[in-house]
């Protein structure tokens, strides 16, 4: 009897495991008609997954960009210093990444061409006098000496002395106009460039003898006093009027056309830039010859 109940449960078994075996998984039984495919065909997702793919890429296409195409700025009036109107400027001349190495090489490239040159020195044959031997090579018992503008003389010739030259060094244009725009950048991500309608000096003509109290009451109102640090005024045109009052104050700032600034100017030596926005304008237009578009030459 024992046998037999053995045999029975071992039959029972293995049927169980057969069944096992032979069964399907019912999470593929429920996807195999929809989805199921062989390696090397195609076949096309189901609708709510394509739904869903569609709307992933659109969310991608809309995402934000991170380096805006243009930027705004307020434009004040001079000297109420009340805002006027908002103006967009492109992300290329007032949004550009901060480029030390260009920004050198630009300051390098200012100071070399401000260097004069003109240091000179008398060789031996430029010297006044007679090149005779000043005495005999032999009997005198002294040192050998030969003409009077040896160098070894006084006034004598200078050796390896300066002479003449031009120290400018070459940078290509377009760095240079990069160099331009990437200090307006800095000044504009640090909030120190101001940019104004027009400076207008209706009340300094009127009241000369008054204009240099008139400016400084200015400065004193909007925080551009010394204490505060000194301010850089660039303009279109020059005005004598704000010129002669910042001769007498001195220490406040000083003020230059956009003819006479540099990259140097815009990057040390003063706490805010406040610029004309015609003066501004005329900045940008001439220094974006790596904005300008490739023409292709046709033969």
């Amino acid at each position: 009897m024992a046998a037999k109940g053995l045999q029975g449960f071992m039959r029972g078994l293995n049927a169980l495991r057969t069944s096992i075996i032979n069964s399907k998984d019912p999470l593929t039984q429920c996807l195999s008609p929809r989805l199921s495919r062989l390696m090397a065909t195609e076949t096309t997702l189901p609708g709510s997954l394509d739904h869903s793919t569609d709307i992933f890429q659109k969310f991608a296409a809309q995402k934000l960009d991170p380096s805006p195409s243009t930027v705004q700025t307020t434009i004040y009036a001079f000297p109420s210093m009340e805002p006027l109107q908002f103006e967009n400027y492109s992300a290329k001349h007032l949004h550009m990444p901060l480029r030390r190495d260009l920004l050198h090489r630009a300051v390098i490239f200012e100071g070399d061409m401000t260097r004069q040159g003109t240091a000179n020195t008398k060789t031996r044959w430029e010297i006044h006098g007679s090149h005779r031997k000043i005495r005999p090579q032999k009997g005198t018992g002294k040192a050998r000496l030969g003409t009077r503008q040896s160098p070894m003389l006084k006034g004598g010739a200078k050796v390896f002395g300066p002479r003449p030259r031009n120290f400018a060094t070459g940078l290509p244009k377009k760095i240079y106009d990069i160099a331009w725009r990437t200090a307006l950048s800095y000044r504009y991500r640090k909030g120190e460039l101001i940019i104004c309608e027009k400076f207008d000096v209706g009340h300094m003509e009127q009241n000369r003898d008054y204009k240099s109290d008139f400016l400084n009451a200015i400065f004193v109102h909007n925080h551009w006093v010394k204490e505060n640090g000194r301010t850089l005024m660039v303009s279109l045109e020059e005005n004598k009027y704000i010129s002669e009052a910042l001769e007498q104050e001195g220490s406040e700032g000083r003020i230059l056309t956009y003819e006479q600034v540099d990259v140097k100017d815009l990057l040390e030596g003063t706490e805010r830039i406040v610029i004309e926005k015609a003066a501004l304008n005329r900045i940008l237009e001439e220094h974006q010859s790596d904005l300008a578009p490739k023409l292709k030459h046709v033969v």
